[in-house]
């Protein structure tokens, strides 16, 4: 590495939708990576219109307008880690896998395929297209149950068929690709409700699950605790914490803003939280 490069500060580059109430999307990622103290970077793929209703609007950018925002930033700045969020559709992923092709760093994807109202966020037709065209770039991967699914294309109703799920996608990527992904974080928020605690798993090849246990704090609808999870997860990795450290320092960052965020009141929605990433 040139001496000038060496001394230049790592950066994490957040690619994905953007949100004008600022809860979720690039404007959460942003909060989350400067709250614990990286510098973030941001290119859009979407522009979104929601508030606490849901999402009314989605208008994907032309995928050479992504491509030349990350080219932008990897041209003039040291990133060490890219965080993808919401895509859009496959023609935009597509993009992103190419020019992500020869990108030395960690690539955390957060595969966001909709609103936590329940909207439709990314029109991909099948998992192999998304497999093909981005999974192989990636280091990480941090689904939810229902995109755990989606992707492995097995059912996922308990924690015996999520790690199944989360093996079957190590084992398709290890086969057909050259083995850069490192782990599946599967998010539990979602996996039990009923559950007193949220339980977030670290699937890795060749190891056993790694649990990582928090209280479920709170009954309200939270905004943008998926974007922020990643966020979270490559920032410590940017700050030098290998993956395991990394895996529990996003959880505990998770509880503290979660709890910090449920007494305060932003939106009119009653019931409705987005996260308040500074209280953190």
């Amino acid at each position: 590495m040139p001496e000038q490069e060496a001394k230049l500060r790592p950066t994490v580059l957040s690619i994905a939708g953007s949100d004008p109430t600022g809860g979720a999307g690039i404007q959460a990622d942003l909060k989350t990576m400067t709250s614990i103290g990286v510098y973030g970077a941001a290119a859009i793929t979407c522009l979104t219109v929601q508030n606490g209703s849901g999402v009314s609007m989605i208008e994907p950018l032309s995928p050479e307008l992504v491509t030349r925002q990350v080219q932008a930033v990897l041209s003039d700045y040291r990133v060490s880690q890219i965080k993808i969020g919401m895509v859009g559709n496959l023609e935009i992923a597509r993009a992103i896998g190419r020019v992500l092709q020869n990108f030395q760093g960690q690539v955390i994807y957060d595969p966001v395929l909709s609103a936590s109202s329940g909207q439709i966020l990314s029109r991909l037709d099948a998992p192999e297209q998304l497999h093909e065209s981005l999974i192989g770039q990636v280091s990480v991967l941090t689904p939810n149950r229902e995109e755990l699914a989606w992707i492995s294309g097995l059912p996922v109703t308990n924690w015996d068929q999520a790690v199944s799920a989360a093996r079957t996608i190590l084992a398709r990527h290890s086969i057909s690709k050259s083995g850069l992904l490192q782990g599946v974080i599967i998010k539990g928020g979602h996996l039990n409700n009923e559950s007193p605690e949220i339980n977030d798993l670290l699937i890795r090849p060749d190891k056993d699950p790694l649990r990582d246990s928090r209280p479920r704090r709170g009954n309200k609808e939270l905004h943008g605790t998926g974007c922020t999870y990643a966020s979270a997860l490559s920032s410590y990795l940017a700050l030098g914490h290998d993956l395991t450290e990394a895996f529990h320092l996003a959880g505990a960052y998770m509880d503290q803003v979660i709890q910090a965020s449920l007494n305060q009141r932003i939106s009119r929605r009653s019931g409705y939280t987005p996260l308040l990433h500074h209280l953190g």
